[in-house]
């Protein structure tokens, strides 16, 4: 089936909620331009509801704000991708292709592609600059659960139901590397910074670091009590990578010396494969949703929780640019949030 894109519908729409917090004594954020990376004397995040979006007519699995962080995809259980204006909350086309639910979604680094995996076994690449699907992804033998770019785009790489990381040619559409890489469900798969390293988790427990080139596993990195392994990606130096695990647990591994340096509790994941990502805009913070319907925001330093947002059982992500962040629901409500700190 061809994939095609589609205008606001009628039932979609976006609602602003009034300005939360504010700083005292008339001061205001710096812009985010002028924030450093890191800073000694950091103050704790003041995220506040900004909008909430409505248009997904069931459960919201994945959300990533893109390159630029101008737009917001999702993708959800009814089989559509959206996307949405990320500075008005506003829809701005939904795209139609997928058979069953869609799982994950993925930015190519330039903005012009967006891939998206489904539980119809595919993973469709749809054109920003047409609307339209422009290739379909056939080779996986069961649902596709997780799909990403490596930062150049000519690769892709996916996980899912059938065990296997799979490694793909973007532009002639073709599968490249097939590795036989869990013995459970590959619930998400990325690439490093260059592009060299790819790291995958599982249903079985198991973090693999794989050489990208070669499709060789260069280390298996497990806990000891070997939780269910829900998300994993290496952090923006790709010096580590952050785990989420249905122990609620995070964990921060120094992969080289296959040691857990950090862990972060205090949220619920015990059902769920929610995300967990870095926000370095302000500070440097862990986020994560939660099944006790809250996003947690830990220091990544300190482990301290320094903000609980409550919001609705979640997945979230984090803007690229700004002290921005989205969360979706898995149930119920079937909205998205975003969430300003101004």
């Amino acid at each position: 089936m061809d994939g095609v894109a589609s205008n606001e519908s009628s039932d979609e729409g976006v609602q602003k909620t009034t300005p939360g917090h504010h700083l005292p004594n008339g001061q205001t954020q710096p812009k985010p331009d002028e924030v450093p990376a890191a800073t000694t004397t950091r103050s704790k995040p003041h995220y506040a509801l900004k909008y909430i979006l409505s248009g997904h007519t069931r459960s919201i699995s994945s959300i990533k704000f893109s390159p630029d962080g101008t737009m917001l995809a999702s993708s959800a259980a009814d089989k559509l991708v959206k996307l949405w204006d990320t500075y008005t909350g506003e829809i701005l086309r939904t795209f139609e292709g997928h058979n069953e639910g869609v799982n994950d979604v993925s930015w190519s680094s330039g903005g012009e592609l967006l891939a998206s995996a489904s539980d119809d076994k595919s993973v469709i690449l749809w054109s920003l600059e047409t609307n339209s699907a422009v290739k379909t992804l056939l080779g996986h033998t069961n649902f596709v659960f997780c799909v990403n770019f490596n930062p150049r785009s000519n690769l892709l790489v996916t996980g899912g139901y059938d065990e296997t990381v799979r490694v793909w040619d973007v532009a002639r559409g073709k599968s490249l590397k097939v590795l036989p890489a869990h013995s459970d469900p590959v619930t998400a798969v990325s690439f490093n910074h260059d592009g060299t390293l790819i790291v995958s988790c599982a249903m079985d427990g198991l973090i693999r670091i794989w050489d990208a080139e070669s499709g060789q596993c260069l280390k298996t990195l497990v806990d000891d009590d070997n939780p269910i392994c829900s998300h994993v990606k290496f952090s923006p130096n790709s010096k580590f990578v952050l785990s989420a695990t249905q122990d609620s647990t995070i964990r921060l591994w120094d992969y080289q010396k296959s040691r857990c340096v950090k862990t972060y509790i205090g949220h619920t994941n015990r059902t769920y494969c929610l995300f967990t990502c870095f926000s370095t805009t302000q500070g440097l913070y862990v986020v994560s949703g939660s099944e006790d319907s809250k996003i947690y925001i830990w220091d990544l330093q300190s482990r301290e929780v320094l903000q609980v947002l409550e919001g609705h059982r979640v997945s979230s992500q984090t803007h690229p640019h700004r002290n921005i962040m989205a969360s979706a629901s898995m149930e119920k409500d079937l909205t998205i949030r975003l969430w300003y700190d101004e």
